[in-house]
């Protein structure tokens, strides 16, 4: 991620310097945006759900989440600077912050003479900001538990970003007509599942544990801004009921057991109300922001591919380390441009380059709902009678196996590597 604009400092700083909002105003968050979209947008890089929609809802409840770059933040917001009292304690600022005389000053210029009359081994500015670079800094302060990011979880912004608004501060989403900031998004499925992995146990972490919005939240943020960050925190659950759908309907179609009602039964329009209006309510909103309906198309089968992989192995993974049986690790995207994958990702073609991990499970429900479509279909062809019986089963199985197409090409049709 690159500036891809110098105005956009100046932008942020007339919300900065706004002296209605300054006193409480921690950050300006800017979306961001990718200059290698290609204009299928197969793996939804753009993430239109957060920088177009919920950012832009949440600007209304103050301010958006902290999205790991493309902001500017003030320093009193992340450090928690406490008021400046005349008889503030210089060890307990370095206990804090740490021992580098240096950056004391910068935080706190009214103790130029107490802090000059400090002799300690890091008096001299290149060895100050060797010994301020250092890995071993921060051990024994308050860095990543009450000062700076938090360490507690893999989404750092994410945990930061609750408790800076859980102090009172407030931030704005600024969206430019020209991109402000500019970086390389993911062209492959392999690091776009890795990504998401990674995404949802930091997530998952922080909606398990004390910090969760829904505990920690409302008696310190607006009650709704503590629904989107709980939202955020624990959508991925969202999982569960994925694998349901996609086992449940063919498996009954394959042993000829009825799951949903008959289509003359009027708790029939309950499962229509709930599929159509979900689906609508989805269109409206891409609509809404400009894009295309295969938006909608690539938005659907990218959740499905990422919540059937990614957000199980990453919910796994926190509840693992929550309990105790794994640690968390952090295995960062890979951004290294391959000419294959960019050709792939231009033409719209899925890279399944991937490990075993992610394939298996996707091409197996895949397999799954579109024996269980055959099989649908020829009961009905044969047995017109039960018709109304496994209509809602056999469209659920033709729904997961068409969002699966790319797979299915992927295994049958594809001849490429």
């Amino acid at each position: 991620m690159y500036c891809n604009d110098k105005n956009s400092a100046r932008q942020a700083m007339c919300f900065h310097l706004d002296p209605n909002i300054s006193p409480s105003l921690a950050f300006v968050q800017f979306p961001q945006t990718f200059h290698n979209i290609s204009k299928h947008d197969i793996y939804e890089s753009t993430l239109r759900c957060l920088f177009t929609t919920l950012w832009s809802g949440m600007d209304g409840i103050k301010g958006p989440c902290l999205s790991g770059t493309c902001y500017y933040l003030k320093r009193e917001a992340l450090y928690e600077l406490p008021l400046i009292q005349e008889d503030i304690n210089l060890k307990e600022l370095k206990q804090c912050f740490g021992s580098s005389n240096e950056f004391i000053r910068s935080l706190y210029k009214k103790y130029n003479a107490k802090l000059d009359n400090e002799k300690d081994l890091f008096d001299e500015s290149l060895q100050e900001t060797k010994h301020l670079a250092s890995c071993e800094y921060e051990y024994g302060t308050k860095w990543g538990n009450e000062v700076g990011f938090r360490y507690f979880s893999v989404t750092e912004d994410f945990i930061t970003s609750i408790t800076i608004h859980c102090k009172h501060w407030f931030s704005v989403y600024y969206m430019p007509s020209r991109p402000s900031f500019m970086g390389s998004c993911t062209t492959n499925l392999n690091d776009l599942l890795i990504q998401g992995t990674r995404w949802t146990a930091g997530l998952m972490e922080v909606g398990l544990s004390r910090f969760c919005p829904l505990i920690y939240g409302p008696s310190r943020m607006p009650i709704l801004q503590s629904f989107c960050y709980a939202w955020m925190a624990l959508c991925h659950i969202g999982f569960i009921s994925l694998w349901i759908l996609a086992t449940i309907p063919p498996l009954s179609l394959l042993n000829d057991i009825t799951v949903y009602p008959k289509v003359t039964n009027p708790f029939f329009l309950v499962f229509l109300y709930v599929f159509v209006l979900s689906n609508l309510q989805h269109m409206r909103e891409i609509h809404s922001t400009g894009a295309s309906l295969l938006t909608w198309k690539h938005e659907q089968r990218v959740w499905m591919m990422k919540a059937i992989t990614s957000y199980l192995y990453g919910s796994t993974h926190a509840v693992m380390e929550k309990l105790g049986v794994k640690e968390a690790n952090f295995l960062p995207t890979n951004k290294v441009i391959n000419e294959d994958e960019v050709k792939l990702h231009q033409m719209g073609i899925y890279n399944f380059q991937t490990s075993s991990m992610f394939l298996v499970p996707l091409c197996s429900l895949v397999t799954l709902n579109l024996l269980g479509f055959v099989v649908g279909i020829i009961r009905t062809v044969f047995h017109k009678e039960c018709i109304d019986e496994i209509l809602v089963q056999t469209f659920l199985a033709f729904y997961v196996a068409l969002m699966g197409y790319p797979v299915l090409e992927g295994m049958m049709l594809r001849k490429d590597k």
